[in-house]
């Protein structure tokens, strides 16, 4: 692997992690198949070579055995061949190879040439439809292989008598040929080791350029400037790694999102925090000013109302990064009872509700409300509907927190008498450090931001309607209503428990 390719990947390697080269995955899927292909053309080209040498070499055996076969004659009954001792050493004439040749009469006695020649095997068509075709054939002679060609010649002149056919054989062994087949061999497979070094140059160097736009997608994307989250163009990119491109755009699309809510909830959180903590200042410079001691009293009075509402402020803002860390945290759901966790919250608001002179009370069923969940972030959601709904209701009033089971899924309704909440701004009050204008109750505007923010995380619907059982007109009221999704159903068991009688 080059050292271009080794950039691609610069990440800090953790321990027992692999990473897979895409270039080197690439050259081995290319590289192997052509590796294994390549002995199996080189024997398919020496069982071709073969082939080609004998073509040659096997016409000039037919055409011995045609000559020899035209030189057998019976003559008074006795079956002669006229071939003159010329045309005999012609016949043997051979620098390479060794030439026999071997004629047998009908009956299989010896005529002439090389008695050990060996014969042919019983053909199972009849060999008369034959007579005069020069058939090719395979053998051994004292151990060293030859190639051999035979034809019958038919001896009876009358067509209606049987045939008295004569055999003549021509062989040779085959070192003629098979240094031809290894000419051929030679011609073919030594070209190849020159042009296989560089058909590996070829695909390596058409591997680097064709991999070359993602080190170029690499060096933009680290040229970039570290707040620089605008997508990357897919037009400047192969189509091959656009999905990649597109992915990567989603999810800088959704950091730059991420980081602008924080950078809105710290200045949020800062322009919150310093109304809180300039009356602090000014109240102790207030008292550090005043000798009369009830005005003393009265300015640290406000210093502690100031100070609440600055501990209440940080105590929901921490609430509020919890509830948006809870995903990252991995805390598991578990299987809870919701009306439980919500008889318990109610009854942690029970003084609190005294002092506001409002009726808190709860509505639920016997049986247990399953759900998975967190029961912390439970009732912290809990916590700030009816912290919410204590605020907003006046004294007298009553808020109520009610749990019931519709259908296979769950259902928590917090309901006060208070002034209600207009439809047009039921889809802000959870926005972060939203307020209602005219409302003239102190608060942070952060409660049901964190209601909404835990709602999401447990799968829940939050809806906010008017309380249907309020009576009077100037006091609507308000109705919070969180749907749960339907727990997973319990496994099946398999087995049933043993019985012991």
């Amino acid at each position: 692997m080059s050292a271009d390719d080794q950039s691609w990947n610069n990440a800090p390697e953790e321990e027992g992690e692999i990473h897979h080269s895409l270039f080197g995955e690439i050259l081995d899927w290319m590289l192997a198949p052509l590796l294994l292909l390549w002995p199996m053309s080189i024997a398919i080209t020496y069982l071709v070579a073969k082939s080609i040498a004998n073509q040659p070499f096997d016409h000039a055996l037919e055409d011995s055995v045609t000559v020899l076969a035209q030189q057998v004659r019976e003559v008074n009954g006795k079956l002669v061949q006229r071939l003159p001792g010329s045309a005999r050493d012609i016949l043997r004439a051979d620098d390479i190879d060794s030439i026999y040749f071997q004629i047998l009469g009908p009956q299989g006695g010896y005529i002439d040439g090389d008695r050990d020649l060996p014969r042919p095997e019983p053909q199972a068509d009849d060999d008369t439809l034959h007579a005069g075709a020069v058939r090719f054939r395979s053998d051994n002679l004292h151990g060293t292989p030859i190639r051999v060609a035979y034809a019958y010649v038919n001896l009876e002149d009358d067509a209606q008598r049987p045939p008295r056919l004569a055999l003549v054989q021509v062989a040779e062994t085959l070192e003629k040929r098979a240094k031809l087949a290894n000419e051929i061999i030679k011609g073919v497979i030594l070209p190849q080791f020159i042009i296989l070094p560089v058909v590996l140059g070829l695909v390596w160097f058409a591997l680097s350029r064709g991999l070359l736009p993602l080190a170029e997608l690499q060096e933009r994307i680290r040229a970039r400037p570290s707040d620089d989250l605008s997508p990357i163009a897919p037009t400047q990119v192969p189509e091959e790694i656009t999905p990649l491109v597109r992915s990567l755009n989603e999810m800088l699309a959704r950091l730059s999102q991420s980081i602008d809510m924080q950078k809105r909830f710290i200045a949020d959180a800062a322009h919150q925090m310093k109304t809180p903590l300039a009356g602090m200042r000014m109240q102790s410079e207030l008292a550090l000013r005043q000798t009369d001691q009830q005005e003393i009293h009265r300015s640290l009075e406000q210093l502690a109302k100031s100070s609440e509402a600055a501990t209440r402020l940080v105590n929901q803002l921490l609430a509020l990064a919890r509830a948006e860390n809870q995903p990252q945290s991995g805390a598991p759901f578990e299987l809870l009872d919701l009306a439980d966790v919500a008889r318990n919250a109610v009854r942690d608001w029970v003084p609190a509700s005294f002092s506001h002179r409002i009726d808190l009370g709860y509505e639920g069923p016997d049986s247990p409300v399953d759900i998975h969940g967190n029961p912390v972030m439970l009732r912290e959601l809990l916590s700030n509907l009816i912290d919410n709904a204590l605020r907003y209701t006046p004294a007298g009033g009553s808020v109520t927190v009610r749990v019931r089971a519709d259908g296979v899924a769950a259902v928590l309704e917090v309901e006060d008498t208070g002034p209600g909440i207009p439809p047009a701004e039921r889809l802000h009050v959870f926005e972060r450090f939203y307020r209602i204008l005219g409302s003239n109750v102190e608060g942070s505007g952060l409660g049901l931001a964190i209601v909404r923010e835990i709602a999401q995380q447990h799968g829940a619907e939050i809806d906010v309607f008017s309380n249907p059982r309020a009576t009077q007109p100037k006091y609507p009221g308000s109705l919070f209503r969180l749907t749960f999704p339907p727990r997973p159903a319990p496994a099946a068991v398999d087995d049933e428990p043993p019985y012991f009688g």
